[in-house]
């Protein structure tokens, strides 16, 4: 089922977890008005995206508007549109918007990887959602992407892996 949404305005643009600790499942969200979508991501993903929204902020002028605090939360239920893969990140000048192109993910089995064939039939039905959201929204998603991120399991001081609730086996404990 292909999927496409274009925002050139959006409410809001957030990222947010369902789960506990260790077994949280990250998600992309964005509204306008009554439409919502989501995207199942990772934390990775996540954190990448903050990572580059906060690097072309530094080379702009600080934001004049932010986004109030509720409109950072994620929506539920949450009925994700599709797995993120690819991400597209950009500056569009002419409206001073930052560009955010979130792509599905696609898993290629060995009969789309035949040799010499390309099959451009395939190509619209992968997932797509275009953002345009203001430098405000951008810094305010890095803000609460960055909270997200490290509200996760503690990491250990000996090894540096996460350690669940009930603790974990370190390797340089013994």
């Amino acid at each position: 089922m292909s999927v496409f949404y274009e925002f050139e305005d959006v409410d809001a643009f957030t990222t947010g977890t369902i789960g506990q600790p260790g077994s949280r499942v990250f998600y992309l969200q964005a509204r306008h008005g009554k439409q919502r979508v989501a995207v199942k991501c990772e934390k990775q993903q996540v954190s990448a995206i903050a990572q580059y929204l906060r690097t072309v902020l530094n080379d702009l002028p600080p934001p004049d508007d932010r986004p109030v605090a509720g409109a950072l939360e994620l929506v539920e239920p949450v009925h994700e549109a599709f797995v993120l893969g690819p991400i597209g990140l950009g500056y569009d000048r002419s409206s001073d918007r930052l560009v955010v192109q979130l792509e599905e993910f696609r898993v290629e089995d060995d009969d789309d990887l035949t040799e010499g064939t390309i099959d451009d039939d395939d190509t619209d039905t992968d997932g797509h959602i275009r953002l345009y959201v203001t430098r405000g929204q951008a810094a305010s998603f890095c803000e609460r992407a960055e909270q997200i991120v490290a509200a996760g399991r503690p990491d250990c001081q000996w090894c540096g892996q996460p350690i669940d609730p009930d603790g974990h086996p370190c390797p340089r404990m013994n």
